[in-house]
């Protein structure tokens, strides 16, 4: 079968890929659409440290074709959306609703695939850049049939994010104030989720001016090129202060954007030994850095609300596809990903 493979030095698309049978409390899927996300051209280019060789893709749709015995909340045929956590569902983090934070989901990687009899790994348990894959029953969320399935792909990752990151870390109500570092796929999520919230100002900031329309269609009441403009919009600081790039310096200015009690959320990804550094002063007002770990999500039941809210038509979702491919055509995806030539890249089996 097709799929998507680094193998440390380079990505490429291959026709030989094998997968076991599944077992016991698994689930296996037909991909039918994959987001192109960043996290992903990070393991590419070394950003996110990974074993190799992996299959990528980690923010899929599809239809189940199997599941393995002890499986019940999903059967062949249904469509369903794959989360990227292979929680435990029995350790105290997963007792306490905080399954972003089970061990056992954290750097365990299965090899559920192989190439001409060698083992090849799964990135974030997941795998979506292939034509099937096996996933833990926990990560298979089914959804109604009406949404397309490019569509449904984006939640996996991008909408768990960066709504997860407003609604369930930085708790955003009505009429708190946002700042939102970056209107890529999670930036533009961050600002959907504000909306949603109830935020009554949202400033996006990202130095493409290209990307205003964008980011005032998901629910930005200001844009602006650089942090510089933020204080004549909010004088005061902002409540919430989100850094969707995953760059030092942004780090710093999103900490030193906000207001008392504010906090600065870190949903990008910087290199694994990068570090950042603000004013200690500048804390004792009952200031936070948060990080924020796939949104603080609880994809069973976090799925199965976005999925509403998009039939609700309060989120959006297929505003976000910039673009599809045929996964042959990858190398073209991940070159516009990369020049920031879409929001989201969908490859499609």
């Amino acid at each position: 079968m097709r799929g998507v493979i680094f193998d440390g030095k380079q990505a490429q698309v291959v026709d030989d890929l094998e997968i076991r049978d599944v077992g016991p409390g698994e689930v296996q899927v037909a991909i039918s659409a994959a987001g192109l996300c960043h996290s992903d051209l990070s393991v590419v280019d070394g950003t996110i440290p990974f074993p190799v060789p992996v299959v990528l893709g980690h923010e899929g749709a599809g239809v189940v074709e199997a599941v393995g015995a002890g499986v019940t909340h999903v059967r062949t045929g249904d469509h369903v959306s794959l989360s990227t956590l292979a929680n435990c569902g029995a350790c105290a983090e997963c007792d306490r609703g905080r399954p972003t934070m089970c061990r056992k989901a954290i750097g365990r990687p299965g090899q559920p695939f192989t190439r001409d009899g060698r083992p090849v790994y799964q990135f974030a348990s997941n795998s979506a850049f292939a034509e099937r894959t096996l996933v833990k029953a926990v990560q298979a969320v089914r959804i109604p049939e009406d949404i397309p399935l490019p569509s449904a792909a984006l939640i996996g990752c991008g909408v768990l994010t960066g709504v997860g990151a407003v609604l369930n870390r930085a708790r955003v109500d009505h009429g708190d104030s946002v700042v939102v570092i970056g209107t890529g796929g999670i930036g533009l999520n961050v600002i959907q989720g504000a909306r949603i919230a109830g935020a009554s100002t949202i400033v996006a900031v990202d130095a493409n001016p290209a990307k205003e329309a964008a980011a005032r269609q998901f629910g930005a009441t200001h844009f602006l090129t650089s942090t510089e403009g933020t204080r004549d919009i909010l004088p005061t600081g902002a409540d919430h202060a989100f850094e969707c790039v995953g760059r030092v310096e942004l780090i710093r200015q999103a900490i030193d954007l906000l207001d008392r009690h504010g906090q600065a959320i870190l949903l990008g990804v910087p290199p694994a030994t990068a570090e950042a550094s603000f004013r200690v002063s500048s804390m004792y007002l009952d200031k936070s850095i948060l990080g924020c770990r796939y949104g603080s999500s609880r994809p069973q039941r976090d799925i199965a609300l976005y999925a509403q809210l998009y039939r609700e038509g309060r989120l959006l979702l297929d505003e976000l596809v910039t673009a599809t491919y045929p996964v042959e055509d990858f190398e073209k995806a991940k070159a516009d990903a990369e020049a920031g030539r879409v929001a989201r890249g969908v490859l499609t089996f």
